[in-house]
């Protein structure tokens, strides 16, 4: 099993890290070739529009037709943007892999940043979150099964191949929400569902 993490923007190296303590091999990815032999992909925060700007043109429809394939792919922050397939104030999504709507930043400025503990379904009870101008979702499919939900809000859902999370589970020393996403990748080479 190899996985990806998106690296054209935010904290790709502490999601390599969070992988390489659970002892599984990452790569790198900056381009479509770098996609070639993978497993699964992270989508790692950062500012969504920054990074749809920074990925060559053929780039974002190839991550497209991964997800629509069944290929595994975990999003956070900005990832879970990228993924949504609706952004309120934009007339479209970018990759549109999970049936959500995301309100962006909705948790506040950068000076709001916090952390919490969450509750997650499959997961844990008390799992460390961190959220740094965090998008919530405000709505999402009859497909999708919320997974985690703050003050209200959902913060983290999956839809078959695909995970998303309003926080950054890379910026803490626990790996449970990394194992949940290699299990979902362990799943789909082994053609099982937990």
């Amino acid at each position: 099993m190899k996985i990806g993490v998106l690296a054209l923007q935010g904290a790709v190296r502490e999601h390599i890290a969070s992988l390489h303590r659970l002892g599984i091999e990452s790569r790198i990815v900056k381009t479509e070739a770098g996609l070639e032999g993978l497993s699964g992909l992270i989508l790692p925060g950062g500012e969504s529009t920054a990074i749809s700007l920074l990925a060559d043109g053929a780039f974002l429809p190839r991550l497209q037709a991964l997800a629509n394939a069944g290929f595994p792919i975990f999003g956070t922050c900005a990832g879970m943007i990228l993924l949504a397939s609706d952004i309120e104030g934009r007339e479209s999504g970018y990759i549109g892999g999970i049936d959500i709507a995301v309100s962006r930043n909705a948790s506040g400025r950068q000076v709001d940043s916090f952390e919490t503990i969450l509750d997650i379904e499959d997961i844990g009870s008390d799992v460390p979150a961190v959220f740094i101008r965090a998008p919530y979702i405000t709505r999402h499919g009859p497909s999708v099964r919320p997974m985690a939900h703050y003050n209200g809000q959902c913060v983290m859902a999956r839809e078959a191949n695909i995970l998303v999370a309003s926080f950054h589970p890379e910026l803490t020393e626990d790996t449970r929400v990394h194992e949940y996403f290699v299990e979902m990748v362990n799943e789909t080479e082994t053609g099982t569902e937990a």
